[in-house]
């Protein structure tokens, strides 16, 4: 998968002892993230263009 086997060690340690509502949970709070993440750099290329067409 091209992960060290340190990386694999540690998402097992961490995520290994997850109920399924709590991985869920985890995975929401995640995609939450995420999109906020598009979100900025969208936002932020928008202006950007708009700032490189004189549009300002």
């Amino acid at each position: 998968m091209g992960i060290t086997d340190v990386t694999c060690y540690r998402w097992h340690k961490e995520y290994s002892d997850l109920k399924g509502d709590q991985a869920q949970r985890l995975k929401e709070r995640e995609n939450q993230h995420l999109k906020r993440v598009v979100a900025d750099l969208a936002l932020e290329k928008a202006l950007l263009t708009d700032a490189a067409e004189g549009n300002f």
